[in-house]
């Protein structure tokens, strides 16, 4: 395999692995002094949900680059506007609310578009090798 095809295979896996402890971090929120321990480890399980969500869409990608690659799109784009929404009602500031979009969100897009190119390519060389 290529360096540059390897590059491209290896990218959105790392890139979705960072995105996803990104998120994971919002989970240490329930680690209060004020919260029993059970209150504490549930409300971290709890805030986990996303990420091991995210972690499962994530071993799909890696087998189906294609399809996962869609799903991970589908994700970024359709909750950029309920976190933009929501963002918006807490702060009242737009850019506040579009670099949160870029942040959380956008780097899914990233991800998903990654694993649908690497999927292109590495079909594209395949079928070059063939002929």
């Amino acid at each position: 395999m290529k360096t540059s095809i390897k590059i491209i295979h290896w990218l959105p896996r790392i890139m979705g692995i960072i995105a996803i402890l990104f998120i994971s971090l919002f989970a240490l929120d329930p680690f209060d002094s004020e919260l029993t321990i059970w209150q504490q480890i549930t409300g971290f399980l709890m805030h986990m949900i996303p990420s091991f969500v995210l972690l499962t869409l994530l071993v799909v990608a890696w087998k189906w680059e294609y399809i996962g690659g869609i799903i991970f799109t589908i994700i970024g784009l359709g909750l950029s506007p309920f976190v933009f929404i929501k963002n918006y009602e807490m702060n009242n500031s737009i850019w506040t609310s579009l670099i949160v979009i870029l942040t959380i969100t956008i780097p899914f897009v990233l991800v998903g578009i990654l694993f649908i190119v690497s999927h292109l390519i590495k079909k594209r060389n395949k079928e070059v090798k063939e002929n």
